[in-house]
């Protein structure tokens, strides 16, 4: 009995031994083919130190000392092309933010500047804001021309007409008369049923590009002699788009946009006679800066009210006239010829101040307007 359980253990021990022999010999066997497979992964993904060092001398053997220079050079040369890029990218939308125009092309509207919503009023005359002030000091500023305009043989007819009422300035310093020469003069001449066309025939027959706008007109346009009459007068607003619908046409609108629908950028001599709606006409194109586009400006102004949708008490109204005149100096506009007629009424806002007229035709010119340099007609 006590041999037989001897046998049983002893059996038992014999195969648990070859049992843990088996699992050792498992054991190293793995270790063994661990150690044997893993180091290829991680010298491909992340080689040692050791194998860094031995990876460069190999290399070093087999590029020469002036390849690996010249590789060096390369890998310099690419780094800086690309940090000018990113350089010329910079200053590019720096340039952008600080001129949007190109630089190799001008503006298509270089006079064009940014609209203002009021004009700025001249101090008061005195303390007193008294009309009798501000009409004197008013009235020596319509009366004192700036700039005298020479007049050059053989061409009295042209600076005078056939009247003394309107005249150019013909003086060589300024543009005129070399544009007149090179027939490159354009006139616009607005009124309401003028019968006096002399300075307009006369600069017509001399070369210039007349176009006189009339309202009574009974046809859109109409070619006279050397003149183009058209049934339009300018304004100091656009009309109403309802009333343009209604009526097919407009027969009134801004100075900008008559430019602008004929193609023109420009007029060398704007006269205009607009019974009492000059002042208003006169602020518009201060505010949206189209006096830049003209060259000489003639206007007749009347004093006998204030005008056309001109409100304030009588020296509001004469500090109102004389401030527009001051914003005309302000764009370099002088003036050099003044003609008050005597047969006109000596009415200044229904009154009689200082002995002054009720109208006087003024004439400025532009010191500073450079038209567009073009071509002479005459050249093939």
């Amino acid at each position: 009995m006590d041999m037989g359980r001897e046998r049983l253990t002893l059996g038992l021990l014999l195969r648990l031994g070859i049992l843990l022999t088996a699992v050792c010999v498992c054991v190293h066997v793995y270790l063994e083919t661990g150690w044997q497979v893993s180091p290829a992964p991680l010298t491909s993904g992340r080689p040692s130190q050791s194998n860094q060092n031995r990876g460069q001398q190999s290399r070093i053997k087999r590029v020469p000392a002036e390849a690996e220079e010249q590789d060096k050079s390369i890998k310099r040369r690419i780094s800086y092309v690309r940090t000018v890029k990113k350089d010329n990218i910079a200053n590019k939308r720096n340039e952008v933010s600080e001129d949007p125009s190109p630089p190799c092309c001008p503006p298509l509207h270089p006079h064009k500047k940014t609209p203002r919503w009021h004009i700025a009023l001249e101090p008061w005359a005195s303390e007193s804001q008294s009309l009798e002030e501000e009409a004197k000091r008013f009235l020596s500023y319509i009366t004192t021309p700036q700039v005298s305009c020479a007049s050059l043989p053989g061409e009295e007819a042209a600076q005078e007409g056939s009247t003394s009422d309107w005249a150019v300035c013909l003086d060589p310093k300024y543009s005129l008369i070399h544009r007149i020469k090179s027939k490159h003069c354009r006139m616009y001449s607005f009124g309401l049923g003028v019968d006096d066309r002399s300075l307009e025939r006369s600069l017509a027959s001399s070369g210039c590009e007349v176009h006189c706008f009339d309202p009574s007109l009974k046809q859109p346009h109409l070619q006279q002699a050397e003149m183009w009459l058209h049934r339009l007068s300018v304004d100091w607003r656009d009309p109403n788009p309802a009333i343009v619908a209604q009526r097919q046409y407009a027969n009134t609108k801004k100075l900008a946009t008559i430019l602008n629908d004929f193609g023109h950028r420009e007029v060398d001599v704007l006269k205009a006679d607009m019974e009492s709606a000059e002042w208003k006409i006169l602020e518009n194109l201060i505010l949206e800066g189209v006096l830049d586009s003209v060259g000489q400006l003639l206007l007749e102004v009347h004093l006998h009210w204030a005008g056309f949708e001109v409100g304030g008490d009588d020296p509001s109204v004469v500090r109102y006239w004389f401030s527009l005149l001051k914003e005309l100096e302000h764009a370099n506009f002088h003036l050099f010829h003044v003609h008050s007629d005597p047969a006109k009424p000596h009415l200044f806002l229904h009154k009689n101040v200082l002995n002054a007229s009720s109208a006087y035709t003024l004439s400025w010119v532009n010191t500073q307007w450079t038209p567009l340099v073009m071509p002479d007609r005459n050249q093939n």
